[in-house]
């Protein structure tokens, strides 16, 4: 038995017998091709979920760099008071920061 493939593009599922009675007969031959993948399309979630993980680290990144930034500016104003002692204007006199002694 000689089995040729038939012309155009054809689905490999379609048996040889239904393409040839549709030959026989003259009715058209309707091929329904499935194209999506089958599952989850994990692109589309993935891609949501790596932006909102990159934002929320972003963010803890920022919270710890104004950690920093503020413990750096108490630690150099409370150096600079200390250096500078009792400050004074119109009589009332300010002191910044304890002496060591008390």
């Amino acid at each position: 038995m000689s089995q040729h493939t038939p012309p155009g593009h054809m689905a490999p599922h379609i048996p040889a017998d239904a393409y040839q009675r549709a030959q026989a007969t003259g009715q058209p031959v309707v091929f329904v091709l499935n194209d999506t993948p089958a599952g989850i399309p994990w692109q589309r979630l993935l891609i949501p979920f790596a932006i909102a993980g990159a934002a929320a680290l972003g963010t803890w990144g920022v919270v710890a760099a104004l950690c920093v930034l503020m413990d750096a500016a108490a630690h150099t104003a409370t150096t600079i008071a200390g250096a500078a002692g009792p400050i004074g204007a119109g009589g009332i006199t300010l002191k910044l920061a304890r002496s060591k002694n008390a």
